[in-house]
């Protein structure tokens, strides 16, 4: 039974010092996991959308379709920002916002260095 409570405590020893190590020490997070795809090259720029189908559906209601990506700068110690699609509705004739969605998260994928 003590060579068990052993093992679980240089268990629990390991996982904090592997926390305390990939939020503290720069690079590590990236050399160990990889790093995240680069962003895209119009964030925070509007543009609008006139391909997809809820373009068309908004076109059909009088709107503009407006998207964009907006990065959320990390905060705190160690955190990692978030990239979120926004998506806004404008009226045709005026250019009065008629309405927004929700914001959504775009999950950005990890690239394994080959080195």
């Amino acid at each position: 039974m003590a060579f068990l409570l052993m093992i679980g405590i240089a268990l629990l020893g390991g996982v904090i010092y592997a926390f305390i190590a990939m939020a503290s020490v720069p690079g590590v997070k990236q050399e160990r996991l990889g790093e995240l795809e680069g962003l895209p090259k119009d964030v925070g720029k509007w543009r609008v959308d006139s391909s997809s189908s809820e373009a068309k559906r908004a076109q059909a209601e009088g709107l503009i379709r407006e998207v964009r990506h907006f990065y959320h700068e990390p905060r705190g110690f160690g955190g990692a920002g978030r990239l979120v699609l926004q998506v806004r509705y404008r009226y045709a004739v005026s250019r009065k916002i008629a309405h927004i969605e929700p914001e959504r998260i775009v999950e950005r994928r990890r690239i394994k260095s080959s080195a």
